[in-house]
């Protein structure tokens, strides 16, 4: 088994020169392409935790609804039971609702959400998101003897309607109204006190935070709330203290983890990075076939040793490995460069974000880099299964040389 392998490191290291370029053509071939594998998988786990982190710094860890009704009435009692769960931080009620909106010069329909802003700012992240004004519902600066209130509103929808800082937005709800009847829609004044910028689209450009009590006075309803959210120690335990939660509260709420919220979402996500895997290692794959042509030209300038070892006694079995060791001597190499290749380039796009983005186009303005070991592991296990199929041809077309052909000659 040693002098193999003693073989087979000789054989790379010395030839004809033709021989030894085409296997270091094909070590960074192989290089290459696990770079560009691993690259590619850390470059979507980048983005995958930036989405997650977006989304859930808005949304929360675990959600709960009601199932029979469209509102929570025993709110405060609901909170204080799920508060004192395990790896439960925190709890805050909100109520989520469409609606029209109105300015001097626009209107829209938007979707209003109504909080807490001390339990909001426990459980979501739209503080840290405030690009201008307050994370405040303060209205003591604005000399107004109106019944108004303040608002927070996304950067994008602000420039929809034309508002800033100070100006007023009116919104119009026919939540609760009996529509067989003549009825008018409810009106309510609010004062833009903040505009915050979440990088999502969606939230930016739809969202609009008011205070829980004028979101229950606008919406007809009274001291209640559509769902709770929960922030958690961590949120990879949502699954596992969802049915805790259950147990607690009882069947007459549903409690919806994140990944279950926004399943169609990040199932896609998931989905979108095993198809870019198998799509980037086909580069490998075309890299890899180099090793056939490599190791058939290696085993033509080698005949003759390879004659003297069968004639002293070398298996058909010894000679093969000889020649697999040699396609996997290249991956293995070609595998730790294209490693060291993929950790550089992460640190330098990480360190100097070398590739921006186009702000208005995505959520950030840079690429952004998330090693996973994991994926480097499964790039290099594929790959050295793929050396090693590779250098089976060439490995058996060698061992079956005849001696007495190879002394003739």
């Amino acid at each position: 088994m040693y002098y193999e392998r003693f073989i087979a490191g000789r054989y790379l290291r010395s030839g004809r020169f033709f021989t030894s370029v085409s296997a270091w053509i094909t070590m960074l071939g192989v290089t290459l392409g696990v770079a560009v594998v691993c690259f590619v998988m850390s470059m979507h786990n980048g983005f995958e935790r930036e989405l997650r982190e977006r989304l859930l710094g808005t949304t929360s860890h675990i959600t709960i609804f009601p199932r029979d009704s469209m509102t929570i009435p025993d709110y405060r009692d609901l909170i204080a039971r799920v508060q004192i769960a395990d790896h439960v931080i925190a709890a805050s009620p909100f109520i989520y609702y469409k609606a029209a909106i109105s300015s001097a010069s626009a209107g829209d329909g938007i979707v209003v959400r109504g909080i807490n802003l001390e339990d909001e700012h426990r459980t979501a992240n739209i503080a840290d998101d405030i690009l201008l004004g307050d994370y405040s519902f303060d209205l003591e600066s604005h000399d107004t003897a109106e019944s108004a209130a303040g608002m927070l509103m996304g950067l994008t929808l602000a420039d929809r309607l034309g508002v800033g800082l100070g100006d007023p937005v009116v919104l119009y709800s026919l939540s609760g109204e009996d529509l067989r009847r003549s009825s008018r829609p409810r009106v309510a004044k609010f004062y833009i006190t903040g505009i915050f910028e979440t990088g999502m689209y969606e939230f930016d450009a739809e969202m609009a935070y008011i205070p829980l009590p004028a979101a229950q006075k606008l919406f007809k309803m009274a001291d209640e709330v559509t769902a709770v959210h929960l922030k958690l120690t961590d949120i990879y335990l949502a699954d596992e203290v969802a049915p805790a939660l259950r147990r607690v509260i009882g069947h007459s709420y549903d409690v919806v983890p994140w990944n279950v919220l926004h399943r169609n979402l990040f199932s896609w996500i998931a989905l979108e990075k095993k198809i870019l895997f198998i799509g980037f290692i086909l580069i490998v794959l075309v890299a890899a076939f180099s090793i056939i042509s490599t190791l058939v030209m290696l085993a033509m300038e080698k005949r003759s040793d390879i004659g003297i070892l069968k004639a002293i006694g070398s298996t058909p079995a010894s000679i093969r490995r000889i020649f697999v060791y040699n396609g996997l001597t290249i991956g293995t190499i070609g595998i730790i460069c294209g490693w060291g290749l993929a950790l550089a380039a992460a640190w330098l796009q990480n360190e100097y974000g070398v590739i921006s983005l186009p702000p208005e186009l995505y959520f950030i303005n840079y690429l952004p880099i998330d090693v996973h070991w994991l994926d480097f592991l499964l790039a290099g296990l594929v790959t050295i299964a793929i050396c090693f199929a590779t250098a089976l041809y060439p490995a058996h077309r060698a061992a079956g040389q005849s001696v007495i052909e190879i002394i003739r000659q």
